[in-house]
């Protein structure tokens, strides 16, 4: 039996080495060709077109990633610098609250000065501390005492008007009672007319009665009451208050007569303690 010659399936290619030799010398030639002649240069500009949208998918998650980063940071840069300027605008808040307090304080005080400047009697600026907070105590706590020399009796203003008088004294504080205190009385006149009468607190009701004025008295709705300094006690020309109303009831000696006092009862945060001249001229000291 006749052995048949097997072919192979196959056929035998040219080595490796002969292909490498041969693309070497085509791309030198190549090469060579288009540094002298620039025949690829399209070709190489169609090839980058075509390799153009490989090229941005495989660069596209590193740019996602660093958009991403820098979004992030931008981010928390930005809610850094809000926070920042958050606290900053609540300090800035808070010095123009205080700043505008300072302006009212500072506004009072000088009516307190221009008040003061129109009487002979030496003053001295204190600042009320505490309200009493019995109702029918109408007294406060002021911030000077007897190491200021205040002393039992003097009398308290505002730059409106009298305020009223100290009641107590500590070596750094003093109680003051307020005349529209029940316990509070000072002597009056009617600047208008001259008329003499006793004012005294009503208590709760933050206003003044006048006592012992006739029925047949010249008085009206709208007169300005002073201290009249007959008393002893409260210098004469300080504003007390204004009549706000008169009722007369038949039979009876003396009208019924209401007054708004001058001062700004429950609103004035500094007070005027006053030196009378005459206990000035007696040996009282100022402050």
């Amino acid at each position: 039996m006749e052995k048949r010659a097997i072919k192979p399936l196959f056929t035998e290619s040219s080595s490796p080495s002969a292909r490498f030799i041969a693309c070497l010398i085509l791309s030198f030639l190549l090469i060579s060709v288009d540094h002298q002649h620039q025949h690829l240069a399209s070709l190489r500009a169609m090839l980058a077109v075509a390799v153009y949208p490989l090229q941005y998918a495989a660069s596209l998650p590193v740019h996602l990633v660093d958009d991403l980063a820098q979004t992030l940071a931008t981010r928390r840069a930005l809610q850094g610098e809000n926070e920042h300027l958050r606290g900053e605008n609540t300090q800035l808040q808070a010095r123009v609250l205080r700043f505008a307090a300072l302006e009212t304080e500072n506004q009072r005080l000088r009516q307190l000065l221009d008040s003061s400047a129109n009487r002979r009697e030496d003053v001295a600026v204190a600042e009320i501390l505490t309200v009493d907070s019995n109702p029918a105590q109408q007294q406060v706590i002021i911030n000077k005492g007897s190491r200021s020399h205040l002393y039992v009796g003097q009398p308290i203003a505002d730059a409106h008007g009298l305020l009223g008088q100290i009641i107590q004294v500590s070596p750094f504080t003093a109680t003051a009672l307020l005349v529209c205190d029940e316990r509070h009385a000072v002597a009056v006149e009617v600047n208008r007319t001259g008329l003499r009468a006793v004012a005294v607190g009503a208590g709760e009701s933050n206003e003044l009665m006048l006592s012992f004025v006739p029925t047949n008295a010249d008085i009206e709705v709208g007169d300005l009451i002073t201290s009249s300094g007959l008393d002893n006690r409260f210098p004469a020309g300080y504003a007390v208050g204004t009549v706000t109303a008169i009722s007369a009831v038949p039979g009876d000696q003396f009208a019924k007569i209401s007054v708004q006092p001058s001062a700004q009862i429950g609103h004035t945060r500094e007070v005027l303690i006053v030196w009378p001249e005459r206990r000035v001229d007696a040996g009282a000291t100022p402050p």
